[in-house]
């Protein structure tokens, strides 16, 4: 059961490694993009060219599909990246329902893992393999495998190396459930938690009374997508990576410098945020240097 790209990775190890997949489970198909043109999810796409069952239940409790998923009398269900699961369907079969998620549980429980770890300025995460309970990403632990969040890493980066990592801990975890060599832990409540919700347009907005490692981090952990912002003469500026510069400074908050053909730079709390790749709204995505070619503003005195 998936949706995006991160789970067609773990879908894939599975048919390579002749486990028998009877169907796979994925959201319907919706209009995107400008055309609002009908889009197939990435595990369907997936599972047309490799021709498994596929069943995208618009209701998760619709008793056909409930009967559909009985009849499969499937040994085990794996969930990637998809929708919260009612119990009548994740206590369905004999060996259990287990999920992939994309951080080191009990951190960053809920829907946007991999950016928070980054936003927050984390150093390390990883990949964890748990059953499915009640509550959202708080059931037993089986496996977990932990990964370097680099410096130079944004959400893309990891992401790419998180959904590899995951597909061989998925693998690792259908492996030793077949062989029964599993023994689910419960996951430690004596530790702070640090949440992984949802990312909002609005959460998205750079407030530049912070600090400039603060903003960097910011940057990396929403690029490039959802994309962090801020306004250029108005417009909406999509930014995509920076350079943190700490210095001190007269400047006020949010005030701008550029040399206009080269850098680009907005004033922080305690430094400077170099702007290196933007996208000023209805332009193209480009570096500094080649937006400045084509675009002249008037700098506050």
């Amino acid at each position: 059961m998936g949706t995006p790209e991160f789970a067609v990775e773990s879908l894939d190890i599975l048919l390579k490694n002749h486990y028998e997949v009877c169907a796979v489970i994925t959201a319907p198909d919706k209009p995107a993009g400008r055309g609002q043109k009908i889009k197939m999810s990435a595990v369907k796409e997936y599972a047309l060219e490799h021709q498994l069952k596929i069943l995208q239940p618009d209701k998760l409790k619709d008793p056909g599909f409930i009967e559909e998923l009985k009849s499969l009398q499937a040994n085990l269900f794996v969930v990637v990246a998809f929708r919260m699961l009612p119990e009548i369907i994740w206590s369905m079969p004999k060996n259990g329902t287990f999920n992939l998620h994309a951080s080191l549980l009990p951190q960053y429980r809920g829907a946007a893992p991999i950016n928070w770890a980054i936003i927050n300025g984390d150093t390390v995460t990883g990949v964890t393999t748990f059953f499915l309970q009640q509550q959202i990403d708080t059931g037993d632990l089986l496996f977990q495998k932990s990964i370097e969040i680099l410096p130079e890493d944004n959400a893309e980066s990891l992401h790419d190396k998180l959904m590899h990592l995951g597909a061989n801990l998925t693998l690792q975890t259908v492996e030793a459930i077949a062989a029964d060599k599993i023994t689910p832990t419960p996951q430690p409540h004596n530790t702070t938690l640090k949440p992984a919700p949802k990312i909002f347009k609005e959460d998205c907005l750079l407030d530049f009374s912070q600090d400039v490692i603060q903003i960097h981090n910011k940057v990396r952990g929403l690029s490039p997508f959802p994309t962090a912002y801020t306004f250029l003469d108005g417009k909406i500026l999509k930014i995509y990576a920076t350079q943190p510069e700490k210095s001190p400074s007269n400047q006020k908050i949010g005030s701008i410098e550029s040399d206009g053909k080269t850098f680009l730079k907005i004033r922080c709390a305690d430094g400077w945020i170099n702007l290196l790749e933007i996208q000023l709204e209805g332009k193209k995505r480009m570096t500094v240097a080649d937006f400045l070619k084509g675009y002249h503003f008037k700098l506050a005195e």
